[in-house]
């Protein structure tokens, strides 16, 4: 059996595997510390039983239940909590988790529940878990046959027809991540959350196109909209993604031939999309960005050079800064500089030189064009008029 231990706690994951090791040699014991190293255990192993902390950077152990169902249906699931979280261990048991263990763990306790577990999984149906294996690799031909007929690309004569057969009209759903990051974790999110609903919602399936980029096709059942999926998958995304996304749709396609323009008008049209975002550090990264836009006006501020500054892509920021301002980037830097020459212009003795140098223009001829363009009269014209006022 084998069986994968998810903790942050070093000591903790050490101490359940030496249990394990003493007491059941034949049984394989695989660590990960944490969520994401899980992920890429949970892709790659064929696992039998999860023990798994409740609470853990990045995400708790009940959103790693949650989101791996559908990756090993058949895996056991054991949650580790403290009592003073004992109210996880019982939504884990909702979700489906065999058991739960309380911190600090007993070695009888631990010892028992994997004797319990290994004759669970000792009479589970071998010939099933075959099938499954089966499934699971005719859906990875599948899906890699259908990412590069979507992309494109030759099929080296692979008949569709049984395709086409099982799906006379469909969708197309585009998930696109950003960062400059590794996304792996994110995928891995996404591609389960996709599957589940899309099962949910009729039929279909998911393949990645990119390391950014997921693509679903989905068959309606009847009842069921395409607005509610769209609806229920980003609702999902917001709650499990904490970086920036993009939720695509096609009209029906009944002609399969279709994909790959669609799939391209998709990807062109992701360019002028706004992202979804993790709203409170979205709104906050915009507040910063304001404070620091404030204190240093009249220094060289370029978009990518602000962005950095709050730790997001350069896009991603420009379309967060104008959804939260309503004005663009370089449209509110000059608006800001040109407000604070304008008072320079009424409340000081500055030369015009000295005030554009002052508020971010070193070059006094492009200030005041810029000036002209957007008061309608050039700096000192601007001052005259002010005093003549007074």
């Amino acid at each position: 059996m084998n069986i994968l231990v998810v903790d942050d706690e070093p000591i903790i994951r050490s101490g359940i595997q030496r249990t394990i090791e003493r007491s059941f040699p034949q049984h394989r014991v695989i660590l990960a510390e944490g969520p994401i190293d899980a992920v890429e255990r949970l892709k790659g192993e064929m696992i039998d039983l999860v023990l798994t902390d409740v609470l853990m950077p990045g995400m708790n152990g009940l959103e790693l239940m949650e989101v791996s169902r559908s990756l090993h249906p058949d895996a056991k699931w054991v949650v580790i909590s403290a009592y003073s979280e004992f109210e996880y261990a019982k939504k884990a048991v909702r979700l489906g988790a065999r058991d739960y263990l309380l911190k600090p763990i007993g070695k009888d306790i631990l010892v028992e529940l994997v004797k319990k577990m290994s004759e669970e999984v000792a009479e589970s149906n071998v010939r099933a878990k075959e099938n499954q294996l089966l499934k699971q690799n005719l859906r990875f031909l599948r899906e890699a046959v259908f990412a590069r007929w979507a992309s494109g690309l030759d099929l080296g004569g692979i008949d569709l027809a049984s395709f086409t057969e099982a799906y006379p009209d469909f969708h197309l759903l585009m998930v696109h991540v950003e960062s400059d990051g590794d996304t792996k974790l994110e995928h891995f999110i996404v591609e389960n959350v996709m599957n589940e609903l899309i099962a949910s919602a009729g039929g279909g399936f998911v393949a990645s196109i990119d390391a950014k980029s997921l693509l679903g096709l989905v068959k309606l059942a009847p009842g069921k909209s395409l607005s509610s999926l769209n609806e229920e998958l980003r609702n999902y995304l917001k709650r499990y993604l904490k970086k920036p996304f993009q939720l695509l749709l096609s009209a029906k396609i009944e002609d399969p031939s279709k994909v790959p323009g669609e799939v391209q008008r998709m990807r062109e049209s992701s360019e002028y999309q706004v992202y979804d975002h993790y709203a409170s550090g979205g709104e906050q990264a915009v507040e910063v960005a304001l404070q620091y836009i404030k204190a240093r006006y009249g220094a060289e501020l370029s978009l990518e050079k602000v962005a950095s500054v709050v730790y997001l892509n350069p896009a991603y920021f420009s379309q967060l800064f104008k959804q939260k301002t309503g004005q663009g980037f370089k449209e509110y830097i000059t608006q800001i500089r040109l407000d604070r020459a304008m008072e320079m212009l009424g409340e000081s003795e500055l030369k015009v030189g000295d005030i554009a140098e002052r508020v971010g223009y070193p070059d006094v001829r492009h200030f005041s064009q810029v000036f002209r363009k957007k008061i309608g009269c050039t700096p000192s014209e601007y001052r005259e008029q002010i005093r003549s006022k007074c």
